[in-house]
């Protein structure tokens, strides 16, 4: 869908029949995708990974109370996006749908809303990729480079995304509007551009359609921060697997990569000649044609041409680190109940952290020690001091052995939307209520403790007193989903 709605992605950019925040789900005939074989940290030459068995606990085979449940896409109960926003004006139009500017009704906040119409999504792989965009979207969310992920709605007419709204617009009508750039100015985008590749890279996602009507300015400023969005056409990368497929947007690529033929730069024509030596350098190790020599994008974040701009020290959140420090934050109980929930994912629920896990996990131990831990936190941008890593690690570390697992990994780091489906967390409430009396007991919780190695009677006090509203003694489900639920930075509002 980013062919259809590429342009008019804020408030001032309402002309043509696109968006920036996109609509890439039908097919673009158009370029070769370049090599993704060096994605940063890239996984050791001729190593084939299988991380180990997650194991999932036994979970008594109790059903669930069933609902009535229509045919839908997202796999929830339908939801009327205006109950919580007020759709306003329009900011574009594609061949799948309409973007809004749209206000929440409770903070009188701005965001975006791509509302696309169920009646163009015909073929089961219009939906599937309309779900696959909304789980990358969640999987990225919180990274500074990318649109944030708001929230997504389906009625019984259209399935709604509200994301982050960029006041700024596109970054095609602005370099249009400017007309040229310095090189110092061109570095700063590229390195703007360039980050969000290795950011998508370190966290298995592969955009395939990045061109400027797909990069959008948080504000009007001159200095604006850049954002990637249209993530359409974005896969999770799978080891091992070749991509193939011909997508993107054929006017950005040049007519001999469509026919398969390829040739030598020519630095001797306009514009080259005018072009510093260190320009030219960083496009030459960029476009090698043997894969094998080319510089990935973390290569490129440290060459010259890009180093010599200023870059902020600012550390940087990532959506990874925040949900690490969630983690840290839970108590006992609730750590417990989301390795279950973990254990339980099916591989397309966890594709993106399954690669984060191996690019980290740069020996390929199966675990990741606290020297990995730190390291990969740092390619995703952020500056923590040891004790502060050190603090993450003892978190994610559930069993203590000094080292994080597959199946801690997933738990302290997967996207809190997981606790919005009532399956996964009626399957870990049934862990621990053994004798299926709707009930979590002190002694159900003192069995599952002992058996996690995770506390004592002190610690039980404290998470019945947390927990249980009611002072009954003893944990329902209603209870049990509310502390699941609670806690996180924003309300979840997709399955």
């Amino acid at each position: 869908m980013g062919q259809c709605c590429s342009r008019a992605t804020s408030p001032d950019s309402v002309q043509g029949g696109a968006n920036g925040y996109g609509y890439s789900h039908q097919p673009k005939q158009a370029q070769t995708p370049p090599s993704y074989n060096n994605a940063q940290p890239p996984p050791q030459a001729e190593v084939w990974y299988t991380p180990p068995a997650m194991n999932p606990p036994v979970v008594p085979p109790v059903v669930a109370p069933s609902k009535p449940m229509p045919d839908t896409i997202l796999g929830k109960q339908y939801e009327d996006v205006r109950s919580v926003y007020s759709l306003g004006k329009e900011l574009g139009r594609g061949q799948f749908g309409v973007t809004y500017l749209c206000t929440e009704i409770s903070t009188g906040r701005q965001y975006a809303c791509k509302s696309i119409s169920k009646r163009k999504l015909v073929s089961k792989a219009d939906k599937e990729d309309i779900r696959r965009e909304i789980q990358i979207m969640q999987h990225l969310s919180g990274q500074p480079n990318i649109v944030e992920f708001c929230g997504a709605y389906e009625d019984k007419g259209s399935v709604h995304v509200v994301m982050e709204l960029c006041a700024g617009g596109e970054l095609f009508d602005r370099i249009i509007a400017k007309g040229h750039y310095s090189e110092r100015a061109a570095a700063t985008i590229c390195r703007g551009v360039v980050n969000v590749v290795n950011v998508c890279h370190f966290m298995g996602v592969m955009h395939r359609d990045l061109k400027p009507e797909n990069f959008l300015l948080a504000t009007k400023d001159e200095n604006a921060v850049l954002k990637a969005t249209d993530f359409g056409l974005s896969v999770f990368i799978e080891e091992g697997k070749m991509y193939r497929d011909i997508v993107g947007s054929a006017y950005y690529v040049a007519p001999e990569v469509l026919r398969r033929n390829y040739g030598e730069i020519d630095f001797e024509s306009q514009p080259w000649p005018s072009i510093s030596e260190s320009a030219k350098d960083l496009v030459r190790k960029m476009l090698a044609q043997d894969p094998k020599k080319r510089i990935s994008s973390a290569q490129v974040l440290q060459h010259p041409w890009l180093r010599e701009g200023e870059a902020s020290d600012k550390p940087i959140d990532s959506a990874v680190l925040s949900r690490m420090k969630q983690f840290r934050a839970m108590n006992k109980l609730k750590k417990m109940a989301l390795k279950v929930i973990a254990s339980n994912l099916n591989e397309e629920e966890i594709k993106g952290l399954k690669q984060m896990f191996m690019n980290m996990d740069t020996d390929n131990s199966g675990t990741i020690t606290y020297e990995e831990l730190k390291a990969g936190l740092a390619k995703l941008g952020s500056k923590l001091s040891e004790a502060e890593v050190k603090q993450l690690m003892d978190a994610a570390d559930v069993d203590g052995n000094g080292s994080i697992d597959y199946v801690e990994f997933i738990t302290a780091t997967m996207h809190r939307h997981k606790l919005e489906r009532d399956e996964h967390l009626f399957k870990a409430f049934q862990y621990f209520d053994k004798d299926n009396s709707g009930f979590i007991t002190r002694d159900e919780l003192e069995t599952a403790l002992i058996e996690h190695e995770m506390g004592d009677a002190d610690t039980i006090k404290d998470i019945i007193s947390e927990v249980d509203t009611d002072n009954d003694g003893r944990i329902n489900y209603e209870e049990f989903c509310a502390m699941m639920r609670g806690g996180m930075q924003q309300p979840i509002r997709l399955k």
